[in-house]
């Protein structure tokens, strides 16, 4: 048999054996924990990275650890330069923070696998000169029909080794030539299809395929990257989805072939919709983990939920499960026994419920701050809100706290308290909603209103004579337009509630006009009834 010569995108000097590692960075069984998330740049981040990333942390903080992101930006072709900002922006404002990784460095450095070329280029010349690995000339255009002829005969779709033993000028004679060589595994016909996972114990893949390990344009392919950054940075637990038990086979291999201790496995189940398709960016919104912060999700609440999918929730002392917990817990009682293997159902609605838990127990000025973007995003507040703005919106604030479940609903029950009365528009339902009796309404409430006393100013007696606070609005107006018009509470109000807000749902009405004041309210309720002439 031939030996084929090196192409340009290889070394031609011979092989060279990699460095061994120290022993505090080879992934043993007596090893300090080192796990990593490794994602890939191609997009916005996707929620299972921050899944995988919640597991791989709470193991490593239990055991005393090292956390490392990686970043495998081998696929040029899909490569988006703003992905990796977005990457470390998600996760960081999730908490999920590294010890090592391509913004902060680590004695492994670089992180980022197009940083690391001449790293791999060694262990594929070993693999080509140890027989292991072999050089493929084949066109795409001929892999493409091989794949489409072996589809119609209904036969297992493979490469058929066409390049294997020849050298390039031989294979050259042959159709379906490509002058720049990829390099492809020698799996052989006994390769090991078995290994042992963390989670599921021992399992079965199918046979691997002589696996591209090098790519024309000189970058390893993952299966060949993966391996060998996971050896050089001491990786000792390999924790991914499910979708990659099938090319463990391979990876088992080139451990065995570069004379490597493989770290262990662990694979996670993979996040399904209500349908259990398989969450996708290009299907869901909610697969990008920007989403989550854009629609006012709470970090906290986020990684609460995700440490609810695949793993049961907590009990609390009395033996009752409990579904609301820190990160610091989740990782004390975190075992990999308690994973669930079967996909967990992405439940949005779930999702929402915990969200609205963990505002109701913000502490009032965090949750009017945590505002401040989606108001400022919706144009309801400027860009530098002045003191008396911000006051106000504290005590807005506590009106709608335990009336929304995202951040993102607060800018329409916040609007109308930084509207002025005149620019108020009133909401087609609110107006739809009016019955026949408004301007009777209007008018008695208008009536007893201005009887309140509500002087401007704060300080001595003036504070003592200040009628204008919640608890005497309601009584007032449940004098005047309840008993005194003979109405239901849900009647009687209603106009009122339209012409202050503009809404027909809004804040607390008669604390809102507390909010507004004395002068304000009444203006908007002398405007609806003036419509409504």
């Amino acid at each position: 048999m031939s030996t084929p010569s090196a192409p340009e995108n290889l070394p031609s000097d011979g092989a060279v054996v990699p460095a061994e590692m120290p022993d505090s960075a080879v992934g043993g069984p007596d090893a300090t924990p080192r796990l990593r998330v490794a994602p890939s740049p191609t997009g916005d981040p996707h929620v299972g990275t921050a899944y995988m990333a919640l597991f791989n942390l709470a193991f490593v903080r239990q055991e005393g650890g090292r956390f490392v992101l990686r970043v495998e930006d081998t696929d040029r072709a899909r490569f988006n330069p703003t992905s990796e900002a977005q990457l470390y922006q998600t996760l960081t404002w999730l908490g999920l923070t590294w010890d090592e990784g391509p913004d902060i460095g680590g004695p492994y450095a670089p992180y980022r696998q197009s940083e690391r070329l001449d790293t791999y280029r060694p262990y594929v010349q070993r693999l080509i000169d140890d027989g292991h690995a072999y050089y493929c000339w084949c066109s795409s255009e001929r892999l493409a029909a091989m794949r489409d002829k072996q589809q119609k005969l209904k036969q297992p779709t493979g490469y058929d080794r066409l390049c294997y033993g020849k050298t390039q000028e031989e294979r050259a004679e042959l159709d379906g030539y490509s002058e720049t060589p990829v390099v492809r595994m020698l799996v052989p016909e006994d390769a090991p299809t078995t290994f042992e996972d963390v989670i599921r114990g021992t399992v079965s893949a199918p046979r691997p395929d002589d696996q591209v390990i090098l790519k024309a344009d000189g970058f390893p392919t993952y299966h060949l990257a993966v391996v060998v950054d996971d050896h050089e940075m001491g990786i000792t637990h390999v924790v991914r989805g499910e979708e990659w038990i099938s090319s463990t086979p391979k990876h088992v291999l080139l451990y065995q072939w570069l004379g490597l201790e493989p770290p262990k496995f662990a694979h996670m189940p993979l996040l399904r919709n209500e349908n259990k398709s398989k969450i996708s960016k290009r299907k869901n919104p909610w697969a990008r983990l920007t989403w989550f912060e854009e629609q006012g999700y709470l970090p906290e609440a986020v990684v609460n939920f995700l440490g609810l999918l695949a793993y049961p929730p907590a009990k609390g002392e009395d033996g009752t499960e409990v579904e609301k917990f820190t990160f610091a817990e989740f990782s004390r009682d975190f075992a990999w026994s308690k994973v669930n293997t079967v996909g967990p159902i992405f439940d949005l609605k779930k999702l929402d419920w915990l969200n609205g838990q963990y505002i109701r127990d913000l502490e009032l000025g965090d949750f009017a701050s945590r505002l401040i973007p989606f108001l400022q995003r919706e144009g309801v507040l400027g860009e530098n809100p002045s003191m008396g703005e911000l006051a106000r919106l504290k005590s807005v604030a506590e009106q709608i706290q335990t009336r929304i479940n995202l951040l993102s609903e607060a800018a329409p029950m916040v609007r109308p308290f930084y509207t002025s009365d005149e620019e108020l528009e009133i909401s087609e339902d609110a107006r739809a909603g009016l019955k026949e009796d408004a301007p009777q309404v209007l008018d008695a409430a208008i009536e007893a209103l201005e009887g309140l006393e509500s002087p401007k100013g704060v300080l001595g007696e003036a504070r003592e004579r200040n009628q204008w606070h919640a608890e005497q609005i309601e009584a007032m107006l449940r004098a005047a337009v309840v008993d005194g018009l003979g109405l239901k509470p849900r009647v009687a109000f209603g106009p009122l509630r339209a012409a202050v807000s503009g809404q027909r749902i809004s804040p607390p009405l008669f604390e809102s006009m507390e909010i507004l004041g004395k002068a304000s309210t009444l203006t908007r309720l002398r405007r609806l009834r003036g419509d409504l002439r």
